[in-house]
């Protein structure tokens, strides 16, 4: 199967049960592709953790088999908690009377996709036990370090920060997000079809196919990376990023890390939306997600307005260029 079949399989199968979704459920194949991590948020029961749960059952381990509908990818969900501690995400060692000796028992980030539940609920401590794992892919137990899968995926949901119980995320931790998303509520007509077929959404462990195979991921993010981009698209996320940086608006404007985390998003986007290469409305389309949540504005209206502005302007001017797909 061609790249775009295997895409559109996947997120067709994923829309089986997230309706009405089809941006978002594009957002976070995505982030996954861009070997990113992305951060819902959104009020509870909007659909985020069956989201995570769905994407996880339709990729197979190993051999795909197409009449499955059991099994995908090792899948885990984290429920933080203010009582949660780091050793409950990292795992301890434990005393084995058989050997006589003590032995690590990984805990629950030893997976290939990772639902982080309602992560601002913890506290920054146990919010910052995931960051070695998105950043550097590996995790740190006294002397020893783990190699994560090269699949680890996060997907990370919280509530409103206005929310009672709720703890704002260290910047340093947003910062390791591609993405973040807002799911929002559907329309009338999609939550009446929510309401008239909840027996099957709800019973996604028959409902959803193994559509992918875990290779065919890890061959995807390869071929994500090997789309193209041309140079003044480049300079046009330079000149975006350096000019959050100046702007009146915006107290701290975005690193370079989130330029060069642009860049690969916009690759992966380009390819879930079937082209080899990245076009200026790409821009357009991933600021916000990508960007919005690496600034920190001087106020609240400034935060509505600010990036938009400033990508438009670099948009419009990209257009004008007549810029060519191809080198």
């Amino acid at each position: 199967m061609s790249s775009a079949i295997k895409l559109k399989s996947l997120t067709d199968n994923i829309e089986t049960i997230i309706r009405g979704k089809s941006q978002e459920v594009k957002y976070v194949v995505t982030a996954l592709l861009a070997r990113g991590h992305i951060l819902l948020e959104d009020n509870p029961g909007a659909g985020k953790t069956v989201l995570a749960k769905t994407l996880a059952q339709s990729i197979s381990e190993g051999t795909i088999d197409f009449h499955s509908s059991n099994g995908g990818v090792a899948f885990k969900r984290i429920q933080f908690t203010p009582d949660l501690l780091p050793m409950d995400l990292i795992g301890s060692h434990i005393f084995d009377e058989a050997k006589r000796d003590f032995v690590f028992k990984k805990g629950p980030l030893f997976t290939h996709v990772l639902l982080a539940d309602e992560i601002n609920r913890a506290s920054p401590k146990v919010q910052s036990a995931l960051l070695e794992c998105m950043a550097e892919n590996q995790i740190s137990s006294g002397d020893t370090t783990f190699q994560l899968d090269k699949f680890f995926f996060t997907i990370a949901t919280q509530n409103p920060i206005e929310m009672e119980g709720t703890y704002p995320l260290p910047a340093a931790q947003l910062d390791r997000f591609y993405m973040k998303i807002s799911f929002g509520y559907v329309s009338q007509e999609v939550e009446f079809d929510i309401y008239s077929n909840y027996l099957s959404i709800g019973n996604s462990k028959n409902t959803v196919k193994q559509v992918l195979a875990y290779n065919d991921v890890i061959n995807l993010q390869q071929e994500a990376e090997n789309v193209y981009i041309h140079p003044e698209v480049i300079k046009g996320i330079v000149r975006i990023v350096q000019a959050t940086r100046n702007h009146a608006e915006i107290a701290l404007g975005s690193s370079t890390r989130g330029g060069i985390i642009f860049i690969k998003c916009l690759k992966a986007w380009a390819l879930v939306n079937q082209r080899d290469y990245v076009t200026e409305d790409d821009i357009r389309a991933l600021a916000q997600p990508v960007l919005h949540h690496r600034l920190i504005f001087r106020n609240r209206e400034a935060s509505k307005t600010a990036l938009a502005q400033i990508v438009d302007k670099e948009v419009n001017v990209l257009a004008k260029m007549g810029i060519p797909s191809k080198k």
